[in-house]
């Protein structure tokens, strides 16, 4: 008997509705989410041992800020190479290992917190939590794609929008946690993590579990491919090895990269860059409400953006990001010169609209260009590309900074020259974009060899539906089923949303 987590039992039957899908993948991307607010322990860790003030044996920053880039590094690692087993193994399995990862990697890090040893934080959440991170992102893309042929950008921009959604519901929920566990003797932090990690796991479990696959040869109803010859979707699969070969992989890797750069430096420095540049306009609790106005925009812009993409296409859609990208990088200098915040925060927030909706969109390009019978396996090697820029963009950002100021360049001009260089930066991801192309017939893989894969993957090759009730809707839950799935993920994301806004309207109150 297959195994409960095996491929072959998560087939979906008569009476699954596909859009029970979306909220498991988006209860997975709000749990890892988290990584994004990692930074609200950084001070807390600081002074462990003192509770009250650091004591020489607490951790110094530096130290503590190699968990998150430990976390990153191991995210873009199990992304890469556990692609292909996410296609062979099923996104329920994956998920489940996803799961006990992360939630594990908490735990550990809790005891490492406990015992003070900084080796079992790194260890915990870092590298195992890192490889749940990973798993976790990857596991619902093929998923979503192949329940929604017809909406492949809305889909995937659905789950993906819980990754920058999940930072903020665990930003004010590790306040509330650590608030509640502080005592004289501990600051509340590995009783948090202890708290979190269960959570974590068990929700992240529940939404494995939801994760089924459609028959071969299922399709919504009406729904056909596309057979504009402008339309740029592909006409086979292409097996993740071959990718890798052909020049659109590496221009579609140029283009996540870029657009990645032009916004992730921005996001990082946003806070002392606003001060900065608007010295004794913008207090210090304004700049976090622009923080936090950053980050839901980077999330609208997630769903938003992937959603038009299904009408726009994909590549006129990043046309669209850099070609307005670099005109809003443009307009930032200016914008300074006068002081006008309203203009300055308008534009960042559109930059971050698309900083967000390039992650959202890349896996429904990727299914474009290259078929969607690996797309899980391609996008976790893209990811890479996240890694890069995860440099790229900060340093760019804060050495150009102090480059400029080392010259003599006021503070409040001292990001201008990286706004002209991201500006730069933009124009060169049109250009790649631009020169994307449909995959050559000779790189996809024959019918035999498809046949041969789905095989292997206990896919029954049955032929697509044909006559009367060809591409018929596989029949609905029960509504109330539906219903309760979104709002067990809309009610904890609408909450964190209602958190953010409140500190990012003092934005809009007098410094």
């Amino acid at each position: 008997m297959p195994g409960l987590l095996s491929r072959e039992r998560i087939i979906a039957g008569p009476g699954f509705n596909r859009w029970l899908v979306p909220p498991a993948a988006l209860l997975i991307h709000l749990c890892i989410g988290q990584a994004y607010a990692i930074s609200v322990f950084n001070l807390p860790l600081s002074r462990a041992l003192g509770v009250t003030e650091a004591l020489p044996d607490d951790w110094k920053l530096t130290t503590l800020g190699w968990i998150y880039t430990l976390a990153i590094v191991f995210l873009g690692l199990s992304a890469a190479f556990a692609g292909t087993w996410l296609e062979r193994a099923g996104p329920r399995k994956v998920g489940v290992v996803a799961a006990s990862c992360w939630g594990g990697g908490f735990l550990l890090a809790a005891l490492g917190v406990r015992l003070h040893w900084i080796g079992l934080v790194y260890l915990g959440y870092g590298v195992i939590g890192g490889c749940g991170l990973g798993l976790g992102y990857v596991s619902p893309v093929s998923t979503l794609i192949k329940w929604f042929p017809d909406r492949r950008g809305m889909a995937t921009g659905m789950a993906i929008m819980g990754f920058g959604g999940g930072a903020l519901i665990a930003a004010p929920l590790s306040v509330a946690l650590m608030t509640r566990f502080a005592s004289v003797t501990s600051v509340g932090v590995w009783q948090t993590f202890v708290v979190m990690g269960l959570t974590y796991f068990c929700s992240m479990l529940a939404g494995a579990f939801l994760f089924l696959l459609p028959p071969p040869g299922w399709r919504p109803a009406g729904w056909t491919p596309p057979a504009d010859e402008r339309v740029l979707v592909a006409r086979g699969h292409v097996r993740p090895g071959t990718a890798l070969r052909t020049a659109q992989f590496w221009l579609l890797w140029a283009v996540l990269c870029l657009n990645v750069t032009a916004g992730i430096g921005v996001l990082g420095q946003a806070s002392p860059m606003i001060q900065e540049i608007f010295k004794g306009a913008v207090s210090p609790g304004a700049a976090a409400g622009f923080v936090g106005l950053l980050s839901l925009f980077n999330i609208g812009g997630r769903i938003a953006w992937a959603s038009l993409s299904d009408y726009l296409g994909r590549k006129r859609t990043y046309a669209v990001f850099f070609s307005l990208g670099a005109l809003l990088y443009a307009s930032l200098p200016p914008a300074g010169r006068i002081g006008s915040v309203p203009l300055f925060v308008g534009c960042v927030c559109l930059i971050l609209t698309m900083y967000g909706g390039g992650f959202a969109t890349v896996p429904a390009y990727l299914a474009d260009v290259f078929g969607t019978q690996f797309v899980g396996a391609i996008h976790g090697r893209l990811l890479t590309a996240w890694s890069m820029a995860g440099v790229l963009g900060p340093v760019l950002v804060n050495y150009l900074r102090q480059f400029e100021i080392d010259r003599g360049v006021p503070k409040a001009e001292a990001y201008n020259l990286t706004m002209e260089i991201m500006a730069g930066v933009l124009a060169a991801g049109f250009l790649c974009n631009l020169a994307i192309r449909r995959v050559p017939e000779k790189h996809y893989m024959t019918a035999g060899e498809l046949e041969a894969e789905r095989r292997l993957l206990h896919q029954t090759a049955t032929p697509a539906p044909a006559g009367p009730g060809a591409g018929r809707s596989l029949p609905s839950t029960p509504g109330w089923v539906v219903a309760a799935a979104w709002i067990a993920v809309g009610a904890p994301l609408a909450w964190g949303i209602a958190s953010t806004l409140s500190k990012a309207l003092l934005l809009f109150r007098r410094a």
